[in-house]
């Protein structure tokens, strides 16, 4: 092995000492890494020396290998002084240094601690390894995020795709709509253009009859002039009966246009009319980036329920981890809010408002709640916690069909009642500083109901037109009705 120069291991391609070599059938040697991008670049498995093509995968030359790592070894400098050319054999804990045995009594080391070089190096390997763990770790959970990025993603577009299905299903349905009232209108229209056009034919009809019989009076009264003085005098009277009594000019009848104005006028405004029966209005939309897992939000968005699968969704910071909870859309900061839920043959279920500051594990009844319930767990267990606004968390006996929220954010109050029979329930009086949103739990399916919206309009200088919402269930009390300003 003594006999052996650098040039004798070192690699065709790099030129360097062999690192993991393999060789080939045709005995050259290569490493492992300079031969795989020398048969990337040609595009075929030949040899790098002779141009042999290598039918067979690569061996590990092992006797190589070693021959190599032995060289290498042996021909490591050993690490010397640069000031006194002596071995580093301490290590000076102040300077951060390995120094020699004369350093140790140099003037620039006064004063200072040293250390064994390999009691140091044991210690600094150690604390290396703990933050190389880290990295370790930090990579790991890196990769795993990654790995959570791409799903969201997929997530994205997917969320996307579906929105715009659900896009295009509701235009389409505004469309046919449409297209069902223009042909209607149209269709009235061109009845009226029949019945009008029937009704002027007959008057055709009728002014023919009328001129034929004013023709022949006219040709029997110019006979009767060109005839005799006695014929004339004889015939006169009855000619001039017959021209007296001759029937009077038809006249144009009345209303005998298209009505225009009753297919144009308001047209847009009369559509939309009647577009308010199929078009309805939910004040409270749920937000699916909310949901917890096992919920449910219907395409509409306006009901959830729970299911047993856990659904793999993004575990984005809106979204609930631990509670089955999910939230409205909207945060309410000003003004006043109301809307119903269905809440029949539904055994658990939570409905009311809340900050929402904290949605993931279970420092969710951390955040401020106002609410009432059926579910017993959840109306326990806040309690249990003396920092928790859990009082807030209002439990009924009752069986309800409905519930009314009622938010007075100027006010501060969120009033609860059953709109059936209008009971109150109760109500919570706060001071919100923060916007709070509507939030629901619900294990049988959970629906806000739609209101009807409709429309009346004042003739008086300066007035305002109001915008009446009322609950589309008939069950629902008819007067309850909200005018909200336009």
């Amino acid at each position: 092995m003594s006999s052996l120069s650098e040039e004798d291991l070192s690699c065709p391609v790099c030129r360097e000492v062999f690192k993991n070599p393999v060789i080939l059938s045709c005995s050259h040697s290569f490493c492992r890494e300079c031969l795989q991008h020398f048969w990337r670049t040609k595009g075929t498995q030949q040899c790098a020396v002779c141009r042999r093509i290598s039918a067979h995968e690569p061996l590990c030359n092992l006797v190589l290998k070693n021959v190599c790592e032995s060289f290498i070894k042996k021909e490591k400098p050993e690490e010397i002084c640069s000031l006194h050319n002596k071995k580093l054999k301490l290590f000076c804990l102040e300077d951060k240094q390995p120094v020699c045995l004369v350093c140790v009594t140099s003037h620039q080391h006064d004063q200072h601690t040293f250390r064994h070089i390999e009691e140091v190096l044991q210690a600094y390997k150690e604390e290396l390894n703990k933050a190389l763990t880290s990295l370790q770790e930090k990579l790991k959970h890196s990769k795993k995020l990654k790995g959570e990025f791409k799903r969201t993603v997929q997530h994205i577009t997917a969320q996307a795709d579906d929105t715009e299905r659900q896009i295009k299903h509701q235009f389409e349905k505004l469309h046919q709509f449409l297209r069902d009232e223009e042909e209607a209108t149209i269709t009235a229209l061109r009845e009226e253009e029949e019945q009008k056009k029937q009704m002027m034919k007959e008057k055709l009809e009728e002014i023919n009859t009328h001129i034929s019989a004013l023709s022949h009076t006219i040709r029997d009264t110019e006979e009767m002039l060109k005839a005799n003085d006695v014929c004339f005098l004889k015939e006169f009277a009855g000619s001039m009966e017959r021209v007296r009594i001759s029937q009077p000019d038809p006249q144009t009848p009345s209303g005998a246009l298209i009505h225009v104005s009753q297919y144009l006028g308001n047209l847009q405004y009369r559509v939309w009319r009647k577009m308010q029966d199929i078009v309805h209005y939910t004040p409270v939309i749920l937000d699916p980036n909310t949901a917890h897992p096992h919920l449910i939000v219907s395409d509409d968005l306006t009901s959830v329920r729970l299911t047993e699968d856990k659904h793999p969704l993004p575990d984005n910071p809106e979204r609930f981890d631990y509670f089955e909870c999910v939230l409205g859309s909207v945060g309410f900061s000003s003004g006043k809010h109301r809307w119903d839920v269905e809440v029949k043959d539904n055994d658990e279920w939570t409905v009311g408002v809340t900050t929402a500051s904290k949605r993931k594990g279970e420092d969710f009844y951390d955040s401020d709640i106002w609410s009432v319930e059926n579910v017993e767990y959840f109306a326990n267990t806040p309690q249990d916690s003396p920092n928790s606004s859990a009082s807030n968390c209002f439990h009924v006996k009752q069986d309800l069909e409905f519930v009314r929220v009622e938010l007075d954010c100027d006010e501060g109050t969120v009033c609860f009642s059953d709109p059936v029979t209008n009971t109150h329930l109760h109500t919570f009086t706060a001071t919100f500083t923060d916007s709070v949103f509507p939030f629901f739990t619900s294990l049988d399916p959970l629906r806000i109901l739609p209101v009807k919206v409709s429309e009346h309009f004042t003739c008086n200088s300066g007035s305002s037109s109001f915008r009446h919402v009322s609950s589309c269930c008939p069950r629902l009390m008819s007067d309850q009705v909200t005018d909200v300003l336009l």
